[in-house]
């Protein structure tokens, strides 16, 4: 709980957080990264119903297939990518994307040295 509201602050990874967590409470990496995203589901659940309701004037039964199609083609994809992504960590680990946040932190400062407004509007 606490280190998935550590996910609040801009640019923490709420699943390396929650990840990062689990594995300082001597869990394996699969096992962390598996209970991360089990982590995710109650809030995608919220999400996807919020934007149902907000929505729900939009959705008619011309394209309530169309809906629910995405949606199993959507569900399908995910289990996927995180089956990939679980069996890639378990194999590599996280230098990885240890170095791509250093990277791409190394280049925002060098864009903001240089003048370049990065603001997003």
């Amino acid at each position: 709980g606490f280190f998935q509201t550590l996910a609040m602050i801009p640019g923490v990874s709420r699943s390396a957080a929650t990840i990062i967590g689990g594995m300082s409470q001597r869990l394996t990496r699969k096992t962390a990264a598996e209970f991360s995203f089990f982590l995710a589901v109650p809030t995608m659940f919220a999400a996807a119903g919020y934007k149902l309701m907000k929505n729900y004037a939009a959705i008619n039964t011309d394209n309530i297939s169309m809906l629910i199609i995405g949606n199993i083609i959507a569900f399908i994809v995910a289990l996927l990518a995180i089956k990939s992504f679980i069996t890639y960590l378990t194999k590599h680990g996280f230098k990885m994307f240890g170095y791509y946040r250093i990277i791409v932190g190394v280049a925002i400062l060098v864009f903001l040295a240089l003048g370049y407004d990065l603001t997003i509007d």
